[in-house]
């Protein structure tokens, strides 16, 4: 499983690196250290937090058309066949994207995995409440 940095997992699931640090202590979040002797929690005990999120901001710093962008964790990863569910918790949104088993294996997606889904649609739709929309 991929390991994050306090900071790299606050980001993603946009809290502070004291509100992580008080979940692995309240938690009993199990930790490792690196080389360099810093804390790294497991990706998949970060995405387990994610439904905690809001939106982190885009780790790039790449042009292109699409305009809705959504960095962050894999939560699941179902593999049947030729094709593949990936769930994501992206802030306070979940995303499911169908992709084929390939792309998934290309990608090395995995549970805890930092990812950015890219929304290129040309229908959206967008609702409001009645009263709302006077």
């Amino acid at each position: 499983m991929p390991h994050l940095r306090i900071a790299e997992a606050a980001a993603l699931l946009g809290v502070s690196d004291d509100t992580v640090r008080r979940w692995i202590s309240a938690e009993s979040v199990p930790t490792v250290s690196d080389s360099a002797g810093r804390t790294l929690v497991d990706g998949a005990d970060v995405a387990r937090h994610a439904a905690r999120a809001s939106s982190p901001g885009d780790r790039t710093d790449v042009l292109r058309s699409a305009r809705n962008r959504l960095a962050g964790i894999v939560t699941k990863v179902q593999v049947d066949g030729v094709m593949a569910q990936v769930d994501m918790q992206c802030g306070p949104h979940r995303i499911v994207s169908l992709m084929s088993a390939e792309a998934v294996r290309e990608l090395r997606l995995e549970e805890g995995s930092l990812a950015t889904a890219v929304v290129k649609a040309t229908t959206v739709i967008v609702e409001a409440s009645p009263k709302d929309a006077r």
